[in-house]
């Protein structure tokens, strides 16, 4: 397998990426506190038959800030998503969601659907489930004046941050890769700026109303979901599934939220078949 980690120049700003293999595309989607890294077991199992594209995306735990003037609500996102897309030049491009990178995925398809050709969701925010219960209290937070520091206040203890960690896999995620997507945030203050802009942008209505353009939709969808999840429960899935025009859920038991650590063979297969699929 050959690999390569590069660095695209956008008018938002800069986006590092890794990029390995050949053939049809597969994009990935993180979400919040985290980076491309989530998904390496499931690239390391694509690679040889797909092109895997696994970009940092600016949601909270980026090592490169980006411009002051850039738009991180959810649609601006999905613009900077789509503004990737085409600066790669890519075509039929498979989109891999998950957690609140699933519902910037749901905006992507929705408003720039042109390069974009199928959209697989594991464990995500949708509907009215974004951002998830128990964490509505932080968009308003993350307005206020110094609100995103107090936010962030607490993860500046590693043992806090990983104990914060815990619920999200099965797999016990390592202290170095936990420390390092809290690193960028601690340490610079435009991408703590940056954060706040993401957590401030969080709101359900950009994923209902992506949910009400789904409504029907001719996008294949395959929702490759964790049961038993209590952030992301799998009756979302099913209700988007039953919502849009041509979508399949699949179960990947023994798993949590990031199903990507937790089952990337079971992830990547599924992934490769629907990929390839007419």
């Amino acid at each position: 397998m050959t690999e390569q980690r590069k660095e695209l120049q956008l008018p938002q700003g800069t986006v590092r990426y890794r990029e390995a293999g050949e053939g049809k595309p597969i994009v990935f989607v993180h979400g919040y506190l985290v980076d491309g890294r989530l998904w390496d077991g499931v690239v390391d199992r694509l690679s040889d038959r797909f092109r895997c594209i696994a970009p940092d995306w600016p949601i909270a735990a980026h090592q490169v800030a980006m411009n002051p003037d850039a738009d991180l609500t959810p649609p601006g996102i999905a613009q900077l998503i789509s503004d990737f897309l085409a600066k790669l030049e890519l075509e039929d491009v498979t989109i891999v969601g998950n957690d609140s990178g699933g519902a910037m995925s749901q905006v992507l398809v929705t408003t720039h659907p042109e390069r974009i050709g199928r959209l697989v969701l594991t464990n995500c925010d949708t509907h009215e489930n974004f951002p998830p219960g128990m964490f509505k209290f932080m968009p308003p937070l993350a307005k206020l004046p110094g609100g995103m520091f107090l936010l962030s206040a607490p993860f500046r203890i590693e043992a806090v941050a990983r104990h914060a960690f815990a619920p999200f896999a099965k797999t016990k995620i390592p202290d170095e890769l936990i420390a390092s997507w809290m690193a960028p945030a601690k340490t610079d203050s435009a991408v703590l700026r940056d954060a706040a802009k993401v957590t401030a942008g969080m709101n359900k209505r950009y994923t209902l109303a992506a949910a009400e353009k789904l409504r029907g939709s001719q996008l294949p969808i395959l929702l490759t979901w964790a049961p038993g999840d209590k952030y992301f429960p799998i009756s979302y899935a099913e209700r988007l599934a039953g919502e849009a025009g041509i979508a399949k859920l699949v179960q990947i038991p023994d798993a949590k939220t990031f199903v990507s650590l937790d089952q990337p063979q079971r992830l990547a297969e599924e992934i490769a078949e629907f990929a390839t699929s007419a």
